[in-house]
């Protein structure tokens, strides 16, 4: 899926979901941030929220893996977080 058409559907999903699992902020990083995804490749996805609660997470990631049809990893960022990822994220992320 190229990296214009997941962020599409991010858009919508954020537009859509931001109240039922308060998102702030919603992006794409990873393979399908620099556009370099294939079909075996998984869609990561970061997201802030205005009240971190696991059950949002786990109901973001199950509703995005049924609207791409593919394996979603939902990272929340947060200000203590693996300094690697984090920077990772900070480096490449494209927000919706």
């Amino acid at each position: 899926m190229k990296r214009d058409d997941i962020l599409q559907v991010l858009k919508r999903f954020k537009r859509f979901n931001a109240d039922r699992y308060n998102i702030v902020r919603l992006g794409l990083f990873g393979s399908g941030a620099r556009d370099i995804c294939d079909e075996e490749s998984d869609i990561d996805v970061v997201v802030v929220l205005s009240k971190p609660d696991m059950f949002n997470l786990v109901g973001i990631k199950q509703d995005l893996e049924e609207k791409f049809q593919s394996h979603v990893d939902i990272v929340r960022y947060r200000d203590k977080m693996n300094p690697f990822l984090k920077k990772r994220i900070e480096k490449e992320a494209v927000y919706v």
